[in-house]
């Protein structure tokens, strides 16, 4: 017959309180950090896609009218956002205001929804790099705690062999590779949102005055 211990069941249905608590504490953070990677993909990717797609149009008719028209086909897209927030001060300062005026609101309309672009990029982002950083800890506190309880088993039943032993430090190390488990995708997951949302970021800083000048020069 099969030892029904050599599982993982087997190992978690001996575990203590403190080591169950540790494993779901850790089960929860992977659950959410998996949440927050699946949403957080579609959205910078449909972002980048559209942003990339609605720059090409721009600079293909370079037209603030058209421009203004084709970027409600890119909802998703951070640079559409932007745009849409300049030609809507730009339609709402009319023809009295002054060239320097309509640069400079113009110029704050587009740096204001181009920061808030930024802030809904990195949202939630953060709490991959928490988990990232504290999962492991948190893992190795649940393996340190069944250890000494291990320990302290061997000092009651007086009996340090490896069958009495084996038991309590393989449902220790259990916590360690759940904490892993939780913070290896968390990390990849963070490093690479990090980078797809710096190029948006250098994107929305670029190519801000050129959205800028389009208005200024519009016949």
């Amino acid at each position: 017959m099969v030892d029904s211990k050599l599982g993982i069941f087997g190992l978690l249905s001996d575990a203590g309180p403190v080591v169950l608590f540790v494993l779901s504490v850790l089960l929860s953070f992977s659950i959410v950090s998996w949440a927050i990677i699946a949403f957080k993909f579609n959205y910078v990717r449909q972002s980048l896609s559209e942003s990339r797609a609605f720059l090409d149009y721009f600079f293909e008719i370079y037209n603030v009218d058209k421009a203004f028209a084709e970027s409600e086909n890119f909802r998703k897209g951070s640079l559409p956002r932007v745009f849409r927030s300049g030609y809507i001060e730009y339609r709402a300062l009319g023809d009295k205001a002054d060239l320097r005026q309509v640069r400079a609101r113009i110029a704050r309309a587009i740096k204001r929804e181009a920061n808030a672009e930024s802030k809904r990029l990195s949202s939630l982002v953060p709490f991959l790099a928490t988990v990232g950083n504290t999962a492991p800890f948190i893992g190795l506190f649940g393996t340190v705690w069944g250890i000494m309880t291990s320990f302290h088993n061997i000092g009651t039943t007086q009996s340090a062999s490896l069958a009495a032993v084996a038991p309590g430090i393989s449902e220790a190390l259990v916590a360690t590779a759940a904490g892993l488990a939780a913070a290896i995708p968390a990390v990849m997951a963070y490093n690479f949102f990090t980078h797809q949302i710096g190029i948006i970021e250098r994107d929305l800083e670029e190519f801000s005055p050129e959205f800028v000048a389009a208005f200024i020069n519009e016949p």
